[in-house]
């Protein structure tokens, strides 16, 4: 009996409502793979790969934990050195490979890129390398990542608390996909999307970074406009700039608890868990609902500065881009006052902050800042003229960040609402010109 017998009730819970075209394609992933000679294969097991393996420098192996929004992450990759790679040889990726998570959360998968061309698929992952022949990458990608195949997937899961999957189950996922050139024109579409979502994530990060340096130079390095002709003097820092003023973080701003029940509230009100807050980046892109959650949360208000406690050394700082609720482990910062508003995230959000929010948490397993001791922090204020140009500066960068960050979220609900429709056959891409694919513009 062939993989893909008995698999017709399975291929219709993923198709769509709508009639397909006679020239798609019923199989599975398994006889994909059986025709042109394919891969489907876990990462290394047990003694194949070990934490000693592990190095500092050299290829980087990637884990379930580093597939992050349909993207290999490399925050904190693992890498093992090049007296391993020999050895693990049967286990590199090709760009057009899916790497899939195959424990905890399923439906995490990455698109093999040129960038990550050769790195190891790691212990908890499947690599998925079927060529081109027969499915575009990029199609077989936005199949595996619909909400429906992602659903067929989990409740074929093996275990309960931690699900499972395995060469077997990732075979017999139905698939259903038109000739080449369709796969090509939806792959480009979905894709349009994407990528204008990468460019905007880049701008950010540029934003993000420039406004970091500014508050280096200007406020620790003291490099601001003119500083030659400023006259350095002595105080409670050392010395400083003639005319500036030095204060703690509890003079300009402050921690707001607003403790709420979340059964009180409308249900789809957002809900920031720690989660959802993205390491070093203030960009706040990603949310849940309040239906989510049960237990007494807090209110946070749109622009002010949500800051994770729970291991502050994961940098876990951002702008709130809405109104909303937040777990306990954020705190909630607001200025004292709105000219304070740059300042004070300039400063909770930098490097030389978190490290002291580290080194004065409390705790062993799970170290938590403290926000009574955080006010102490230091800081120093400049004359008002440049104070102003300042906030200028690092207000606009922050308009910008967010105004990008509401350009990707519509974006990836316009790609996401498109997604399941295109790769079903519910919309017909046969008869698109090569001049519609740049339509998310």
């Amino acid at each position: 009996m062939t993989e893909s017998q008995n698999v017709n009730e399975d291929i219709q819970s993923l198709k769509s409502k709508s009639v397909k075209s006679q020239y798609w394609t019923e199989t599975t992933l398994g006889e994909i793979c059986n025709e042109v000679k394919g891969i489907i294969k876990t990462g290394p097991f047990g003694a194949q790969l070990r934490q000693s393996n592990y190095t500092d420098e050299g290829l980087p192996v990637i884990m379930p934990k580093d597939l992050v929004n349909q993207k290999v992450s490399t925050e904190s990759i693992v890498r093992i050195g090049n007296d391993n790679v020999t050895r693990l040889s049967q286990y590199q990726l090709k760009k057009g490979d899916v790497v899939y998570g195959r424990r905890g959360d399923i439906g995490r998968c990455a698109l093999i890129t040129e960038r990550e061309n050769g790195w190891l698929c790691g212990t908890g992952c499947l690599k998925i390398s079927l060529g081109e022949s027969i499915l575009n990458s990029k199609f077989l990608y936005y199949y595996l990542t619909d909400l429906r195949t992602i659903a067929w997937i989990y409740n074929r899961a093996i275990g309960a608390t931690l699900p499972n999957l395995n060469t077997s189950i990732i075979r017999s996922i139905p698939i259903t996909y038109p000739p080449l050139p369709a796969q090509q024109k939806i792959a480009s579409i979905l894709s349009a999307y994407d990528d204008l979502i990468e460019n905007n994530t880049r701008r950010i990060k540029i934003l993000e970074a420039m406004a970091q340096m500014l508050y280096r130079e200007w406020f620790v390095n003291f490099r601001f406009p003119d500083h030659e002709q400023v006259k350095m003097v002595e105080s409670e820092l050392g010395l400083i700039p003639e005319g500036w003023e030095h204060k703690i973080l509890g003079d300009i701003a402050q921690e707001i608890r607003r403790g709420i029940n979340p059964e009180k509230l409308d249900p789809e009100t957002p809900y920031f868990g720690l989660e959802h807050l993205p390491r070093k980046s203030i960009a706040l892109s990603d949310w849940g609902k309040a239906s989510d959650i049960k237990s007494t949360k807090l209110v946070f208000k749109k622009g002010e500065i949500l800051f994770g406690k729970i291991r502050p050394y994961f940098h876990k700082v951002g702008v709130a881009p809405i109104n909303g609720i937040c777990s306990s482990d954020i705190i909630v910062i607001q200025p004292k006052d709105s000219k304070y508003f740059s300042i004070t995230l300039a400063c909770v959000s930098s490097e030389d902050f978190v490290n002291q929010a580290t080194q004065t948490s409390q705790g062993t397993k799970m170290p938590r800042a403290n926000w009574d001791v955080l006010t102490k922090y230091t800081i120093v204020i400049p004359p008002s003229k440049l104070f102003q140009q300042f906030n200028k500066s690092i207000e606009a960068n922050v308009q910008q960040i967010q105004n990008l960050v509401l350009k990707n979220i519509n974006l990836r609900k316009t790609r996401d609402l498109l997604l399941p429709k295109l790769i079903s056959g519910e919309i017909d891409v046969e008869k698109l010109g090569i001049d519609t694919l740049d339509l998310a513009a």
